[in-house]
């Protein structure tokens, strides 16, 4: 999975100087050989512009890893970390956005009725009008996976360009049809008037059945690199990520969903389920 996210990067940033990659989870990738004993993997960091991680401290209680907080200490000078943690009960927001500011990370809390990244916070923390150029100038963010509280297309967009969230993580598409090189200019200013990063999602360790490169035949290993069942995810399934097949979806040629991330004028790609090796290798 390293050498697949140094690929990705150096495929994007040779046809895009400064596009930006931030995988999430699998922090420990950072490392030799997937643990901290080995040292920092220099490549890999060089390949990658920040860290996102999932349910740190919160994940509905106060569920603090010390694993991976330790495995973060030392990346947190190297590069901005981004969490995302779940509160159970909404009047812990105050406290999970203190534990993270205290180890010097952005936080984006949210609360129990957005499970599934759907909704918009009104708060934006250490709101700004700042210019963002690099993910480094970022104090804030949004993670925005799945638009479907939005009655329309254009009703998400005007939602989205109404923030003021310095970076903004959505998907690639609304419904089935990609962003425009339009909307993505939009979205670029912030409602205050700076500019700010907008990122694509992209799931790089499974197949999901609603994209566009699915084809009906396709089941649990048909072709041969679908892994296994994404437990909890019924339109999912892990892949073999090292093969051709998969990796040719993912960057390299013009109908590639890392191109048609760069095509619709996104600054950078967001990588999912990095982690996936460990699902695959360590508990199938």
């Amino acid at each position: 999975m390293q050498d697949f996210v140094i690929s990705i990067s150096q495929y994007a940033k040779g046809i895009k100087p400064g596009f930006i990659i931030i995988p999430q989870n699998g922090c420990e990738l950072a490392y030799n050989g997937i643990d901290s004993a080995g040292g920092l993997r220099t490549d890999y960091l060089h390949a990658i512009d920040a860290i996102t991680v999932e349910e740190l401290f919160y994940n509905e209680t106060l569920v603090a890893d010390p694993y991976r907080l330790q495995l973060l200490q030392p990346l947190k000078s190297l590069k901005p970390i981004l969490v995302a943690d779940y509160l159970g009960n909404d009047a812990d927001y105050n406290q999970v956005v203190s534990l993270n500011e205290q180890q010097g990370f952005l936080s984006f809390p949210r609360v129990h009725s957005n499970y599934y990244y759907n909704q918009i916070p009104s708060i934006v923390q250490h709101e700004n009008s700042e210019n963002i150029a690099s993910m480094d100038d970022a104090k804030n963010f949004l993670y925005l996976l799945n638009p479907e509280n939005f009655a329309s297309r254009e009703l998400y967009i005007q939602s989205l360009a109404a923030t003021n969230f310095d970076v903004i993580i959505i998907d690639l598409f609304y419904e089935d049809s990609p962003l425009t090189a339009q909307e993505l200019t939009q979205l670029k200013i912030k409602h205050n008037g700076g500019q700010r990063l907008v990122i694509s999602y992209v799931n790089v360790g499974a197949a999901e059945k609603y994209r566009y490169y699915w084809q009906k035949h396709w089941t649990l290993h048909i072709p041969h690199w679908l892994r296994k069942k994404y437990e909890g995810y019924d339109d999912e399934y892990y892949v073999k990520f090292w093969t051709k097949e998969w990796q040719e979806i993912i960057y390299g040629n013009e109908k590639s969903y890392i191109k048609k991330i760069i095509d619709a004028g996104f600054d950078g790609a967001f990588l999912d389920n990095v982690e996936a090796y460990y699902a695959i290798y360590y508990n199938d």
